[in-house]
C-alpha cells in the first residue's frame, strides 16, 4: 500500500498508526512509513527523519495514547504525531543529552507547529515532496555528522 494524491491535489485520507509508549516502537513506525512512502526516493530519508524525530519526542516527553498520522497531497506530506500530554513541544539548546530533534524537523520540513487540545497535543510538520533548489542549509551540520 502506498500513499498517493490525485493530480488535482486532493488530500489522501490519512494513514494512521497507533503505538505503545515503548521506544522500540520507533522501528515499527519507520517500517510502516517506509512501506507507505516507497515512491519518495530522494527525500525518503529526510521524511523518515522527520517522522522519527517527532515520534521519539512524543515517546520521551509525552504520554499515552500515541498516534502517528500521514496525510499527503501532490506536493506535500503532513506528518502528525499526537500524544496525551498538553505540555508544549519546545526547542532546546542542543547539548550532550539531546535537543536536536526539533532543529532537525525544522531543517527537513517547510515548517512545524503544534495544536494543544483538552486531551493532549498534536505536533506536526509539513514536508515538500518536490526538492527545493533554494535549500541552502544542510541538516547534517546540525548533528555534527556530515
Amino acid at each position: 500500500m502506498s500513499m498517493n494524491a490525485d493530480r488535482a491535489g486532493a488530500v489522501d485520507p490519512a494513514a494512521v498508526l497507533v503505538i505503545s509508549g515503548e521506544l522500540t516502537e520507533l522501528r515499527r513506525v519507520r517500517q510502516w512509513a517506509r512501506t507507505l512512502l516507497t515512491d519518495l526516493d530522494d527525500i525518503l530519508v529526510d521524511v523518515l527523519s522527520v517522522i522519527d524525530e517527532l515520534t521519539s519526542n512524543a515517546l520521551r516527553h509525552g504520554r499515552a495514547p500515541y498516534r502517528i498520522s500521514l496525510r499527503r497531497t501532490v506536493n506535500r506530506l503532513r506528518v502528525e504525531v499526537s500524544d496525551g500530554s498538553r505540555e508544549k513541544a519546545t526547542r532546546r539548546t542542543p547539548d550532550d543529552h539531546g535537543g536536536r530533534g526539533l532543529l532537525l524537523v525544522g531543517a527537513y520540513s517547510r515548517g512545524w507547529g503544534q495544536e494543544i487540545r483538552p486531551d493532549g497535543k498534536t505536533v506536526w510538520a509539513e514536508v515538500d515532496l518536490a526538492p527545493s533548489p533554494a535549500l541552502t542549509t544542510c541538516p547534517h551540520t546540525l548533528t555534527g555528522r556530515g
